[in-house]
């Protein structure tokens, strides 16, 4: 089993409670192939969006370019939504800077230094070259 597999494994085991804070399984359809494909992500939550960040050379966020149905596997529960890939740098510049302030303790592995409890607007910027946001809007 590898990596992914396991996670997968434990956020839908009855045991997903302990494990699964800011991280969650994302299922989008295949523009070509069309099977499902389910990866965990992390993410973090403001009001009904969810922020997902994901490395420039990843295959899975091309499914949801301009915009895509999704299932997301979140806090036990499957819960249908739209994500969009979000790919201009300096909204996803801004966007490092928000996910490192929700989420304080992704600035280290991500090489984002914190000045004050912000993220250095260089380290974002260098950042931003190579990664990307998924947006995620939760349906009611």
């Amino acid at each position: 089993m590898q990596g992914n597999d396991f996670i997968k494994f434990l956020l839908r085991s009855p045991f997903q409670a302990m494990f699964d804070g800011n991280l969650m399984l994302i299922t989008v359809t295949g523009r070509k192939s069309g099977r499902a494909i389910t990866t965990p992500v992390n993410y973090y939550r403001d009001g009904n969006t969810l922020w997902v960040i994901s490395n420039r050379d990843r295959k899975w966020w091309r499914n949801v370019c301009g915009g895509a149905e999704v299932t997301l596997h979140l806090k036990g529960l499957d819960v249908p939504a739209r994500a969009e890939s979000i790919m201009d740098e300096q909204e996803v510049a801004g966007q490092i800077g928000e996910y490192v302030r929700h989420l304080p303790m992704s600035a280290k592995p991500l090489g984002v230094r914190l000045q004050n409890g912000l993220a250095n607007n260089e380290d974002t910027a260098r950042l931003a070259k190579e990664r990307l946001f998924v947006k995620i809007q939760l349906k009611h």
